[in-house]
């Protein structure tokens, strides 16, 4: 693939295909063996791909947005992503990303917590329950009390963001009735938003329904993923319910299972790395997954451990927010929604009770599932 430099080193191949086929059944287990014959090698999909990993290639992927564009990406292949800033390259990301960021600010959604806390409570089971099952079913009245003051019609939402759960290529599939629906309920919201909400604090905004639409379906799957994930491990883990050890627990499910496994990029000018050359209009991977299980970074990588928290974060090291200026919109916000949900379950209230971990690859990463939560004590509800 190279025209200059060091050939980029490849997994084996199947005749013909190349590595579709493995692609489709395996993903993982290839960018594994891939990562295996170093930071950066080549894939032979529908196209030609270069996938890398490491401090070094985030930096230069996620910190160069001219070179590296979102036009042409995987993103745009789904019609729930394929819009809002998400989508907004160089040099208009950065003004947009300027009119949005103080509404998605940490203050800003700190002072939705009283009312995702109040749907916790509504919703928290008393008896065994799955964690996966329950994130699903938690996450998207949290989503509409964020986003709208819970004034969306909770079944249309539901129905919208169903499909992001399922294998690949239901997140894919184009629903224009649902979301012609979508948007029209997003501007009856618009039209009188609940004070408080993302919608009121987007009144007045260009396109503000495409963003909160956009949004909407990155904050579900993502957030409902890493919840099933990171309340397994809680209720595995021993701890005292503090804020500090809760975060520490959703910041090593982040680590170990990030809901965004691999990021895509079209380079828009040739580049090299590491003594590659990589040509123009290359489609160009990097992946949090293989960055978060460097043992070069994180010492036994394969091993859910909160404590290692504790240490400082390698830069560039961790990255399942993505990084630089396209960090995720909604990093507080979800990180938010995470605590909430899992405080009531912290401090022993909950204990681990069997069930499958191993991640499941999609348009996110995902537990196959089911991950059992026996309920030892519950926190009152809210008044």
């Amino acid at each position: 693939m190279s025209t200059a430099g060091l050939p980029l080193p490849s997994p084996a191949r199947q005749p013909l295909v190349g590595h579709l086929g493995r692609w489709g059944r395996e993903p993982l287990a290839l960018l594994d063996e891939g990562a295996r014959l170093g930071r950066v090698f080549e894939l032979r999909l529908w196209r030609r791909a270069v996938v890398g990993y490491g401090p070094d290639w985030n930096r230069l992927v996620l910190g160069d947005l001219d070179t590296f564009r979102s036009k042409g990406s995987l993103s745009a292949l789904s019609p729930y992503l394929n819009g809002g800033v998400v989508m907004t390259d160089h040099p208009d990301h950065a003004p947009r990303r300027r009119e949005l960021n103080p509404h998605f600010h940490a203050g800003s959604v700190a002072t939705m917590r009283d009312r995702l806390e109040a749907v916790v409570a509504r919703e928290a089971p008393t008896r065994r329950f799955d964690s996966l099952e329950w994130a699903l079913h938690v996450v998207p009245p949290m989503l509409n009390e964020a986003f709208f003051g819970g004034r969306f019609p909770q079944s249309l939402l539901t129905t919208f963001v169903a499909p992001l759960h399922h294998p690949l290529p239901w997140p894919l599939l184009p629903r224009p009735t649902t979301f012609r629906q979508v948007d029209a309920a997003i501007a009856r919201v618009l039209a009188d938003p609940a004070e408080g909400s993302l919608a009121h604090a987007l009144t007045g905004v260009d396109r503000a329904g495409e963003e909160l639409r956009v949004a909407l379906a990155a904050a579900f799957d993502t957030t409902a993923h890493t919840l099933a994930w990171a309340l397994w491990h809680l209720a595995g883990t021993p701890n005292d319910g503090t804020a500090e050890e809760i975060r520490a627990v959703i910041q090593e499910t982040l680590r170990l299972y990030p809901a965004g496994w691999l990021g895509s990029r079209v380079a828009s000018r040739a580049f090299s790395f590491a003594g590659h050359a990589v040509p123009p209009r290359t489609l160009v991977f990097y992946s949090p997954y293989l960055t978060h299980r460097d043992p070069e970074l994180w010492p036994d990588p394969e091993r859910f451990d909160p404590t290692r928290f504790q240490e400082r974060k390698p830069p560039w090291g961790y990255i399942p927010f993505s990084a630089g200026e396209r960090t995720c919109l909604g990093m507080h916000l979800a990180n938010l929604i995470l605590e909430v949900a899992l405080t009531p379950f912290a401090a022993g209230r909950a204990k681990a009770d069997g069930g499958d971990p191993t991640p499941r690859t999609g348009l996110t990463l995902s537990p196959r599932g089911p991950l059992w939560i026996e309920v030892v004590e519950r926190r009152p509800r809210h008044a």
